[in-house]
């Protein structure tokens, strides 16, 4: 096992597997993100370096965190009891320094956040995200702990929470994705939309979300990779989204769809002091 601070390619903590080899690569300045995953000797992740470049674009690869919302909520504005506030899409947590460090039993690394004068300008709670990162034997499986630390703020703590991972394909005119229901929520119209019409447009361009029974597997049909998702409640909604014409493909756990925090419709409440454990594993065959 090798934990240790990296410059190149670009400023990074590497971890390195004790037995498999396998590595991740975190950028703990730039969202926590996980840039890097190599699997068996593959790279599962896509990841644009040049754009991570260049700090005033958006970042395309990797696995960005989404908090305290999925998608967007309309004109970015948050009702609370206590007010309204600004609120971004997927949230802040995507774009805020986390902490590091290698987790007790020397598996894996534990990305910390905590709320900041920054976060509560647009939400108002005091909290602590835990994620511990585990590459396993052809698997990474994650684990995230989300509590509500507020003490001065007594109205409970809404959220939504997911991950944005870009997995590398062959091509996109090669690749499948399974498991997902007969019908799906696209998010280019705002409408129900049949799946399997959708999934035959990913080179020209999907996002949709669905509520599959069980896991969803994405298949390189080019080099016979797949890629499975096993999510647990409440972290099962699966997003599919592609950005034409890079060559990957973003299979994503959700807690609750868009606009929940407005809606109700998932939303997830903390009281004070309260935690919610979540989890999704990604394995490869």
């Amino acid at each position: 096992m090798s934990f240790r601070q990296q410059s190149a390619p670009y400023p990074h903590w590497e971890f390195v597997h004790a037995s498999s080899g396998d590595r991740l690569r975190v950028v703990p300045e730039r969202g926590g993100l996980l840039t890097e995953w190599l699997c068996n000797g593959r790279e599962m992740l896509y990841f644009d370096q040049e754009r991570f470049a260049d700090p005033a674009k958006s970042i395309r690869g990797g696995i960005p965190v989404l908090f305290p919302i999925c998608g967007n909520l309309p004109n970015d504005r948050l009702p609370l009891t206590s007010g309204d506030f600004t609120l971004k899409q997927h949230g802040f947590a995507r774009d805020l320094p986390w902490q590091i460090a290698l987790l007790s039993d020397q598996s894996g690394v534990m990305l910390t956040l905590s709320d900041c004068a920054e976060t509560r300008k647009a939400f108002p709670f005091a909290f602590r995200i835990q994620m511990e990162v585990r590459p396993l034997s052809a698997a990474l499986e994650i684990s995230i702990s989300i509590t509500n630390t507020s003490e001065s703020v007594t109205e409970p703590m809404p959220f939504s929470f997911g991950l944005h991972p870009y997995f590398k394909v062959s091509d996109l005119s090669s690749t499948a994705v399974e498991g997902l229901p007969e019908r799906c929520f696209n998010h280019l119209e705002m409408a129900e939309a049949d799946t399997a019409m959708q999934l035959a447009r990913l080179t020209q361009g999907i996002d949709f979300l669905t509520h599959a029974s069980g896991p969803v597997t994405l298949v390189d049909e080019q080099d016979g990779t797949r890629v499975q998702l096993q999510h647990h409640e409440p972290m099962d909604l699966t997003v599919a989204w592609t950005d034409p014409p890079r060559a990957m493909v973003c299979l994503e756990p959700w807690t609750g769809p868009r606009q929940a925090l407005i809606s109700g419709d998932r939303k997830l409440v903390l009281g004070v002091g309260e935690s919610s454990l979540l989890s999704c594993r990604y394995s490869v065959s």
